[in-house]
C-alpha cells in the first residue's frame, strides 16, 4: 500500500467512525443558533470537494512529488490528527455536540485536549488535512486544506461567540487567556487575543 492509499483509508475510517457516533450527541440549547453555521458548512463542503479532486487523474495540478519516506511521515501526522480529534470528542463525553451552538448542559472544559487548544477536534482535522495536502502535492489538495482552515476558523469563532454569551464573557476570557485556539502551546498569542477583545 502506498502512503496516498493509506491516507485515504485513514480518512475513510475516521469519517465512517465519526458518522456512526453521530447519535452520541447532546441536544443544543438553542436551535436558533444553527443557521449561523451555514457559511462554515459551505466552506467545509468546498474543501472536501477540493481534497477529493486531488485524487482524480489529471495532467495538471501537480506541485511536487513527495518522497515515499515523507509520505509515510505525513500519514503518521494524519493519524495523530485523527486520534487527537477523537480524544477530544471522547473527553467531552455527554457534552459533545455536532453543532456549533452550546448544549443544554454545557460548561467550560479546560482539561485533556481542551487544556492544549480550545478546539482540539478542529486542530486535529486541520493537521490531518495539511498532512494530506503535503503528501499529495497537488493544487487541489493544498487549496482544499487552506479552505478548510478558513472554514474551521470561522466555525471556531462562531462557537466562541455563543460560549461567551451562554457561559459568561469573563469566565470564557479567562480560558482564552490560558489556552490557544488551534495552535498548541501558543499561549502568548491566546493571551494577546484575549486582551485585544476586551476580555471576551
Amino acid at each position: 500500500m502506498s502512503p496516498s492509499a493509506a491516507i485515504v483509508a485513514a480518512w475513510i475510517f475516521w469519517l465512517v467512525s465519526w458518522i456512526l457516533a453521530a447519535g452520541w450527541s447532546a441536544r443544543t440549547a438553542s436551535r436558533a443558533d444553527l443557521g449561523a453555521q451555514s457559511p462554515s458548512r459551505v466552506l467545509t463542503l468546498a474543501a472536501v470537494v477540493m481534497m477529493i479532486a486531488a485524487y482524480w487523474p489529471a495532467p495538471w495540478g501537480v506541485l511536487w512529488t513527495t518522497p515515499v519516506v515523507i509520505g509515510w511521515a505525513m500519514l503518521a501526522l494524519a493519524v495523530i490528527g485523527f486520534a487527537f480529534a477523537w480524544a477530544a470528542r471522547l473527553h467531552l463525553g455527554p457534552l459533545w455536540s455536532d453543532a456549533a451552538a452550546p448544549t443544554e448542559a454545557h460548561r467550560i472544559v479546560d482539561t485533556g485536549p481542551y487544556g492544549i487548544v480550545r478546539h482540539p477536534v478542529y486542530a486535529g482535522l486541520l493537521l490531518a488535512a495539511l498532512a494530506t495536502a503535503i503528501e499529495r502535492g497537488r493544487i487541489e489538495a493544498l487549496a482544499g486544506a487552506l479552505v478548510l482552515v478558513a472554514a474551521v476558523s470561522l466555525r471556531a469563532k462562531l462557537e466562541e461567540r455563543f460560549l461567551r454569551r451562554d457561559l459568561g464573557a469573563e469566565a470564557y476570557a479567562s480560558y482564552r487567556a490560558r489556552v490557544p485556539m488551534l495552535l498548541p502551546f501558543a499561549k502568548f498569542g491566546a493571551a494577546a487575543s484575549a486582551r485585544r477583545s476586551g476580555g471576551g
